[in-house]
């Protein structure tokens, strides 16, 4: 199939699925918008058929592996206005429930695929972007490559997402303070405090992914998926797989927040100074304290 948003290339026993919205740094949309969410989703509907593949590589064309969500569709998504009209109603809690319940399942899809996943990260790596990554067997990264969860600065404050594989890579003490803080970290930190599994310079990823690829190919296909059985598993030994529901329920409470005077509202702000102008006034207020901010995405 060809798709708009992603390419789904398939050779012998290796798929690769690119996002490919480069001029908007591959940023996501939600379930059912008909863009780049439902087309990754088709994507990965080709690659679990095909008997023939054993590893499924998933990367970003352009500047980005993926700078995280539109937030240009964040609370229209739910069938909500503007906030403009008087007699505008909230969206109802069913409609958010069930967008989100959507949503959580795509990440506990990646996570349970059938064939190995290999995360090749570059560029922006951002929200949703770094809890695709997240959900893959493996991640190798650029050094340079920018990683974090900059999308809790909107207020989510370690909710909204499924952050229970997050909090598994690198400790509960570490992703607390990274969710709090919203900080970006490199390809390379992120590797040495578990987040990646390695970064190499981003002359040497695509190498290097292929590498990795190539190496566990060498195992047979029954191999593979008793294998990605087994860690279902022991993910779920762990917990790991209740992580979708902790996931969407709390984005759905973080839906319905209530901001109180001086707390930076995001939805408010866009609504009187456009999305591009709200989200840089989130990530200015950290300024003081980081030294320099981070987008989640840059238009």
């Amino acid at each position: 199939m060809s798709y708009k948003y992603v390419l789904c290339e398939r050779k012998g026993e290796i798929a690769r699925i690119t996002f490919n919205k480069p001029e908007k740094l591959n940023c996501f949309d939600f379930p059912g918008q008909a863009g780049i969410f439902d087309e990754f989703h088709e994507a990965l509907d080709e690659v679990e058929a095909d008997d023939d593949v054993k590893v499924l590589i998933i990367r970003g064309s352009g500047r980005a592996f993926s700078s995280g969500h539109d937030l240009n569709t964040i609370w229209l998504v739910y069938g909500g206005g503007k906030g403009e009209k008087k007699d505008e109603r909230k969206p109802s809690q069913r409609a958010r429930l069930n967008i989100d319940r959507k949503w959580m399942e795509g990440h506990q899809r990646i996570m349970l695929f059938p064939k190995v996943t290999i995360a090749q990260v570059h560029g922006y790596c951002l929200g949703e972007g770094a809890t695709i990554m997240e959900m893959c067997d493996i991640a190798i990264a650029a050094e340079d490559a920018q990683v974090g969860h900059i999308e809790q600065r909107i207020g989510f404050a370690g909710s909204g997402l499924n952050l229970v594989p997050f909090f598994h890579h690198v400790g509960a003490r570490r992703a607390r303070e990274l969710l709090l803080t919203g900080r970006i970290i490199s390809g390379k930190e992120a590797a040495e405090i578990g987040w990646v599994t390695r970064a190499v310079p981003f002359d040497q990823l695509e190498a290097e992914v292929e590498r990795v690829a190539q190496e566990i190919m060498l195992l047979p296909r029954d191999g593979i998926s008793i294998g990605k059985a087994s860690n279902h598993l022991v993910y779920d030994i762990l917990g790991m797989t209740q992580g979708w529901l902790q996931g969407y329920v709390t984005h759905t409470m973080f839906t319905n927040l209530r901001f109180e005077e001086g707390e930076y509202n995001l939805l408010k702000a866009r609504r009187e100074k456009g999305t591009r102008t709200a989200f840089h006034g989130r990530d200015e207020r950290y300024l003081q304290y980081e030294g320099e901010g981070g987008e989640e995405e840059k238009k």
